[in-house]
């Protein structure tokens, strides 16, 4: 082999060696850049509902701080929240106008609404003064609800006292809603009577309380208890309320105890627009079960 032969072949192995080693470079830098590229948005085939997802603060969201409320929501898709008195959120009484307005404009500024607040005052009781500070208590609860820009609070009745006759104890609940439906209503907050309690959560007297109190600002907070598959059957038992349904909350909607299904289309029929509340338990990877529920909620309604 003459010495420019040899001389062609040394020049040749190492450009080839240059371009393979550079073509590697290029590609792992072409790797290394669509890593880095933002990936584009995944179709949705989920319908709209006309209905709103949310979550209570209890139990699941029941140690999450406003910034991590709206945080997960926010990421799980879930459309606003109902804050439960007593909760890590510190939204109560005791804060300050300056407060008040914060807590306002950081739900505001986010796509999570503050959408209710849930009290835990209740008008059983027999003793008289104790009911007139609850009413009182619950007033000013409804200013608080005011402030920070709810459009309503969540009261319950919490069971049937002995040795009073049930109507009288009906009739004493619901007067005393009327009485915070129309403080409410000069406050713009609806008064939403949870259907809970020993008794109380029957629909039966769910509705008789709601007759007692007779006012447009104080409905019901279906509570998908049990109790709605009880007497005259889970179809007349929604029919009987469902005019006066404002919000729902929601237990685990895998239960084949209850007909989910059947509570969310009913209310889509009805013409129903609120929030139905998600009630769940905590859990170690809360935003993936929000997602789960989320696609539930949405299958049972035929929008997934």
């Amino acid at each position: 082999m003459n010495s420019s032969r040899r001389q062609f072949l040394r020049t040749a192995s190492v450009s080839l060696g240059a371009l393979g080693a550079l073509s590697t470079a290029a590609f792992a830098a072409d790797k290394k850049d669509k890593a880095k590229a933002p990936s584009a948005p995944q179709p949705s085939f989920a319908g709209k509902s006309p209905m709103k997802l949310g979550t209570v603060t209890y139990n699941i969201a029941m140690d999450w701080d406003i910034a991590t409320i709206i945080k997960n929501c926010a990421e799980a898709k879930f459309d606003g929240v109902e804050l439960r008195t007593s909760h890590k959120h510190g939204v109560e009484v005791t804060l300050s106008k300056a407060e008040r307005a914060e807590v306002k404009k950081r739900f505001a500024d986010s796509p999570v609404e503050l959408a209710s607040m849930g009290s835990a005052f209740d008008y059983h009781t027999t003793d008289q003064a104790k009911l007139r500070q609850d009413i009182e208590l619950t007033k000013e609860y409804i200013v608080l609800a005011q402030d920070v820009g709810s459009t309503g609070v969540k009261v319950r009745p919490n069971g049937l006292p002995n040795g009073v006759p049930v109507e009288k104890t009906l009739e004493q609940i619901g007067r005393s809603l009327r009485e915070l439906g129309e403080f409410g209503a000069s406050h713009g907050q609806q008064i939403r009577m949870e259907v809970h309690g020993n008794g109380t959560q029957l629909v039966s007297n769910a509705k008789q309380i709601l007759d007692f109190a007779n006012h447009p600002n104080v409905g019901a907070c279906w509570n998908s208890n049990q109790t709605d598959l009880q007497g005259d059957g889970w179809d007349r038992n929604f029919a009987a309320l469902k005019g006066k349904i404002f919000t729902v909350h929601l237990r685990d909607l895998y239960l084949e105890e209850y007909p989910f299904r059947k509570l969310l289309t009913s209310l889509s029929a009805s013409g129903f627009k609120g929030y139905t509340f998600a009630e769940i338990p905590e859990s170690k990877d809360p935003v993936r079960l929000m997602k789960y529920f989320r696609a539930l909620w949405l299958a049972y309604q035929g929008l997934l």
